[in-house]
């Protein structure tokens, strides 16, 4: 599936607790899932390759997207078509050269300065970025610590897409994150934004497909409008 059409994207642990790794990948993308990324902490090279494994076949399955965290060895190892970083991992232009050219990247903002810098770097040469989440707009257990920032983010993002739209460019394709769930996903987009990430509002779901189904009902259809 293209990448500028992905929407709602799912970061998900191994679920050892559950021991249902494989049949939530399928729910969760059977539901509308669009990418789905594998963030675990807690394990090791060799178990993230074998998950990753598992996740490609789903991925492919579904015709759906999914993507490794942080780690540019894993991501290279595993043929990941997205991979994702944050503002403390390796610089755009050192990843590329681990990567190559060809998984979509996409980078962690947290301020209005960062998500200024990401739009500057769509196309920079040796050092492209596809997208880039902003966040948390509410404080979440996935970034202990991490103060939340806000609504504000989400509307300065969307202020500086329709600019670049004005200006005859094309906007890098961007993604609110944190905390957001079925009470406030609809806050999110009013504020701006028409794709999301999310953790629990799915991994926590009794009927994962069922909550990316309701979330996926709340989200607009993308336009040339929107980015």
């Amino acid at each position: 599936m293209p990448a500028l059409d992905a929407q709602l994207y799912v970061c998900t642990d191994a679920r050892r607790d559950r021991g249902d790794f494989e049949s939530f990948l399928d729910a969760a993308f059977s539901g509308g899932v669009d990418i789905i990324q594998l963030r675990d902490k807690q394990i090791e090279a060799a178990e993230e390759l074998e998950l990753l494994g598992v996740l490609r076949s789903v991925a492919e399955r579904h015709g759906k997207l999914w993507a490794v965290n942080d780690r540019a060895d894993i991501a290279l190892l595993s043929g990941a078509p997205v991979f994702h970083v944050g503002q403390k991992d390796l610089p755009l232009p050192a990843l590329r050269r681990v990567v190559g050219d060809v998984p979509l990247v996409g980078l962690s903002t947290n301020s209005p300065a960062l998500v200024d810098a990401a739009l500057a770097a769509a196309d920079a040469p040796g050092a492209r970025l596809d997208y880039f989440c902003t966040g948390p707009l509410w404080a979440t257990p996935t970034k202990p610590g991490r103060a939340a920032v806000g609504l504000e983010l989400v509307e300065h993002a969307a202020r500086r897409t329709r600019e670049a739209l004005d200006a005859g460019l094309s906007p890098l394709p961007w993604f609110a994150i944190g905390g957001i769930d079925h009470s406030n996903v609809a806050q999110v987009v009013e504020a701006g934004a028409s794709r999301v990430v999310v953790v629990r509002a799915i991994t926590d779901a009794d009927d994962p497909a069922d909550a990316a189904s309701r979330l996926r009902a709340h989200l607009p259809a993308l336009s040339s409008a929107r980015a």
